[in-house]
Formats: structure tokens, C-alpha cells, sequence
């Protein structure tokens, strides 16, 4: 047995490289990796958001030098504004809509695909295109499907049921239920192959194991599965949200820029693009763009505190915690 003074000479002596932590060769290992990723993200995220910060407080006409310092009126005039309150709820509306309408089709979507099944990669596949197809090509073709003499209401009459036609664009009661069929059609997909991933790192042992015990399927999928499968569906939940918040190219192409707040689809980037770079006034559309990321940053952090907060602290190993 070792005596307390054979120990205490095991120890590393103090200054050592071991004791000191890591050495100079690996943080110069570590800055160049990481540096050219941080120029990127400093020279395109944090240096824009600043900026936008700072001619937020300027009436701007988008080129030369800012001069007309007009404090925090652009602010003030955005929170008074009913048309931005208008596409606050708009943006709210999408957000809860999304999570509800894509949510359980992505979820039951996924679990039939990931049964053994003949066509199943072809399914996948027509599943997932639309996700990958330019808004602009999708917009283009749902406008032109959902005009009033589009080939939606032209089926309707060639089956005869001409009573069904509607203005699926232009009226107010209609449209946002529009845009939520053609959100959901194009980025239902990418939940699918987000739900899919998911999937497959669930052992499959405990769902056999279930069924050795005498589990329905259903009764797999809800104690087992869908538990299991609550990370996946809280990371997409995350980025559901921040994409309905920032939504823009969808709207902007199929209502454009006046037809969309009349019709009730307009949203916060929309109405930011109309009140600032149509209007020529860049400083105010630069100070819509600060609300928009600072509304976007408080959901993001309070959803991270709450809810993915479970996962990540999962995640820690004991000498991280």
C-alpha cells in the first residue's frame, strides 16, 4: 500500500501543462479554426444588427450619410402604428396555425414512413420537394392556381360545384387560410425528414419488447415513440417559430406589397419592406428591422429557458454541469 507521501508525489508538480490548463499551441489551434467563422459571423449578423441600430434613429434615404437624427420617433411610430399591430397578429396567427397544422400531419406522416412499406424513398422523396422548390417558384404557382379564374376554382366548375368557388386570395375571411395550405404543403416535408432522423435513433428493442409484452401499436407509438421523439419535435417547434416570424417571400410574391394587408396576410418583414425601402424611408425600415429581431431574440431565449432547456442540460456531462 502507498504511503501519503508517495501520493502527494504522484500529484503533477504546480506549473505544470497539465495544471495550467490547455497550452498556447492549442489555443492557437483553436483561433485559427474558429476565427474565420466568427469574422463571417461578426461581418454578416452582429456587424448588420448594429448598423440597423444605429440608422434606426435617423430618417434615411438609403444612400449618403445619415443626418436627420430623429431619435426614437421611429420606434415610437411603429409601436403606435395599427398596420404593424395588424401584422404582429398576423405573424402570431401564422406561428400557432403552423405548429398546429404541420405538427400532427409531419408526426403521422413520419410514422408511416418509417414502417417497411413498397414505394417508401419515392414517397419521401415527393414529400420533401416542395421544401427544396424557390418560394419564388411556389408563390408564382399558388397565385396563379388560387387567382379567381385559376385552376382551382375551374376544377371546382368542371365537377360542378361552382358554389364552392372563392376569391381565395383577395378575401380577408379566406386568405390566411390560404397561405397556411401552401406554408404547410411547402415546409411540411422538412419536418418529415426532421421527425424521420429522429425516428431512427429510437432503438427499436423497446418497441419489440412492448409488443412482447402485449402493447397495441398505438400504445408503442404514445408511451414510446412519441415521448422519445419529444427533442426532434421541440427543435422543429424552435425553428417553426422563428421561420413564422420572419416570414416574407411567400407573402410578398403572392399578395405583394398593398394586396397583402387589405387581404390580412401581411406580417412584420412585409410590412417593413413597405414602410421602408417602398416608402424610401430606410431609417424606418431599419428600426422595423430591429423590433422584428429583438421580438425574434426574446421568444427565441424564453423558448430556450423553458423548453429546450431539458434537452441541453441532457446533454451535459457531469464535469460540464
Amino acid at each position: 500500500m502507498p504511503t501519503g507521501g508517495s501520493a502527494t508525489a504522484a500529484l503533477p508538480p504546480v506549473g505544470s501543462p497539465r495544471s495550467r490548463g490547455i497550452g498556447w499551441r492549442a489555443r492557437l489551434e483553436i483561433a485559427a479554426l474558429s476565427g474565420p467563422a466568427i469574422l463571417v459571423f461578426v461581418a454578416f449578423v452582429i456587424f448588420p444588427v448594429v448598423m440597423a441600430g444605429y440608422y434606426g434613429f435617423f430618417r434615411w434615404k438609403g444612400y449618403g450619410r445619415p443626418t436627420d437624427f430623429v431619435g426614437l420617433r421611429n420606434y415610437v411610430t411603429i409601436l403606435q402604428d395599427p398596420s404593424f399591430h395588424e401584422a404582429l397578429a398576423h405573424n402570431g396567427i401564422i406561428l400557432v396555425l403552423s405548429l398546429v397544422m404541420q405538427g400532427p400531419v409531419a408526426i403521422a406522416l413520419a410514422l408511416l414512413l418509417n414502417r417497411k412499406m413498397r414505394g417508401q424513398s419515392l414517397i419521401r422523396v415527393l414529400i420533401f420537394v416542395p421544401y427544396v422548390i424557390s418560394e419564388v417558384i411556389v408563390g408564382t404557382g399558388w397565385s396563379l392556381m388560387l387567382a379567381s379564374n385559376g385552376a382551382v376554382n375551374a376544377l371546382l366548375r368542371s365537377w360542378g360545384l361552382g358554389g364552392l368557388t372563392q376569391d381565395w386570395l383577395s378575401d380577408p375571411s379566406i386568405a390566411m387560410w390560404s397561405l397556411m395550405i401552401i406554408i404547410t404543403w411547402k415546409y411540411v416535408g422538412f419536418a418529415v425528414i426532421l421527425f424521420l432522423a429522429g425516428l431512427q435513433g429510437i432503438p427499436e428493442e423497446l418497441s419489440e419488447a412492448a409488443a412482447i409484452d402485449g402493447a397495441s401499436y398505438w400504445q408503442v407509438q404514445r408511451r414510446i415513440t412519441l415521448p422519445l421523439l419529444g427533442p426532434t419535435v421541440r427543435i422543429w417547434a424552435f425553428l417553426s417559430i422563428i421561420g413564422s416570424l420572419q416570414l416574407f417571400d411567400l407573402v410578398y410574391i403572392i399578395w405583394g406589397q398593398y394586396v397583402s394587408s387589405t387581404a390580412g396576410t401581411s406580417t412584420m418583414a412585409t410590412y417593413m419592406v413597405t414602410n421602408g425601402r417602398n416608402a424610401g424611408n430606410y431609417g424606418y425600415g431599419n428600426a422595423v428591422a430591429v423590433v422584428l429581431f429583438l421580438i425574434s431574440l426574446v421568444i427565441a431565449l424564453v423558448y430556450q429557458r423553458f423548453v429546450l432547456r431539458r434537452d441541453t442540460d441532457g446533454a451535459l456531462t457531469g464535469s460540464a454541469k
